[in-house]
């Protein structure tokens, strides 16, 4: 496998960028009704801060972002100069705790009663151990509260986005020359693996590779199955670039396929153009599902196809905002989403095609630009 030189990194986000973002935050928080928002370790913290702590979680470390004044971040007093060393160090206050002492009492002092949304991914100990100090404050969870915090991506974001799907397009052609039949699952997804590292990924999150019945599993990954002259393989790969993610899939076939194979195919193509067609500022999340499941429902398929159309995808893989049925959110220029319908026929074969798509002033702009046609490989 041979690979070109990859591009350079981008510039790294500054101390202003945090800025403005801690800012909108903070206006979406007062917009929302909120007295601030919490933050600990995890992509929200990481994106309004520039702060990804790498200490075991058990000691918390809080953002407090209140609607008025400064945020100000409480961490255990081992990690303060990590703290200090971040990239958005200068944009918000630092205050710390020591082992042995009662963290959730230095963390209440920082807080005035009220409503908070709290990340996600924040551990159930110490969203407990706030409660305890604070019986009166009642907490949201940021997706519920605050679901766009991220969605709107700048320019800065978007190009990193771009060029990991870039990359990502880049290993889906290089691996369409390796052999399949024969080979393992695994091998085929080492294989991917090692193409997203080449072309410029720090991390590979994942490599779904799903052959012949496996294939009908969407999330089936990777085994010890081999790979058959006949079998269509489902490759669902993706990691981090720049700190943003790609997500791309595509199936291919190891030899000629059946007419019922091509027929699957072509109507799964037809559905993720339905919903590439959808994308327009204005225009609810939940159309983009609507249009591509037609599609598959109009062709007799409906009950195979068993997933939302799409997530958002940023400093995640997985985020707000979701292409499924109820979400109203409009779309607006800077989303970032997959479109990735899929028809998933048990013990039999599968099919998804899967792009990044961004919404444009315009209407939608693909950030994998691989052909959707079936590929055959060896």
């Amino acid at each position: 496998m041979t690979g070109r030189t990859t591009q350079a990194a981008p510039a790294p986000f500054t101390a202003e960028d945090y800025a403005v973002r801690l800012k909108r935050a903070a206006q979406a928080a007062a917009d929302a009704g909120l007295t601030g928002l919490l933050l600990t370790p995890g992509p929200d913290l990481l994106y309004l801060t520039g702060y990804a702590p790498v200490a075991i979680t058990e000691r918390i470390t809080l953002l407090v972002v209140p609607v008025d004044g400064a945020p100000t971040m409480i961490v255990p007093k081992l990690e303060r100069p990590d703290a200090e060393g971040s990239p958005g160090a200068s944009v918000f206050r630092l205050a710390d705790w020591s082992d042995g002492s009662d963290p959730y009492e230095a963390t209440a002092r920082l807080l005035e009663p009220g409503r908070y949304a709290l990340s996600d991914s924040a551990w159930a100990m110490h969203l407990l151990g706030l409660q305890r100090q604070l019986p009166d404050t009642s907490y949201l969870s940021m997706t519920t509260a605050l679901p766009m915090l991220r969605a709107i991506k700048d320019d800065d974001e978007l190009s990193r986005l771009a060029a990991a799907g870039a990359a990502a397009d880049e290993a889906y052609g290089e691996i369409l020359k390796v052999g399949f039949a024969g080979r393992s699952e695994t091998e085929i997804g080492n294989d991917l693996a090692a193409l997203l590292r080449r072309f410029g990924h720090s991390q590979v999150d994942f490599t779904v590779v799903g052959s012949g019945p496996n294939g009908a599993n969407p999330h089936h990954e990777m085994g010890d199955r081999i790979i058959e002259h006949g079998d269509m393989v489902v490759l669902d790969f993706g990691g981090l670039m720049h700190g943003y993610g790609s997500d791309t899939t595509r199936t291919v076939h190891v030899g000629e396929p059946t007419d019922e194979e091509r027929e699957v195919h072509e109507i799964v193509r037809r559905a993720q153009q339905a919903g590439f067609e959808t994308v327009r500022p204005g225009v609810e999340c939940q159309e983009v599902d609507r249009a591509a499941r037609a599609v598959i429902d109009e062709a007799g398929y409906g009950e195979y196809f068993i997933h939302r159309v799409g997530h958002g995808i940023g400093l995640t893989t997985h985020e707000p905002p979701y292409m499924v049925e109820g979400e109203r959110q409009s779309m607006q220029p800077g989303m970032c989403f997959s479109i990735e319908p899929g028809i998933y026929l048990p013990d039999r074969f599968g099919v998804r095609i899967e792009d990044i798509v961004t919404v444009t002033a315009e209407g939608g702009r693909r950030l994998n630009r691989t052909p959707h046609a079936m590929a055959i490989v060896e």
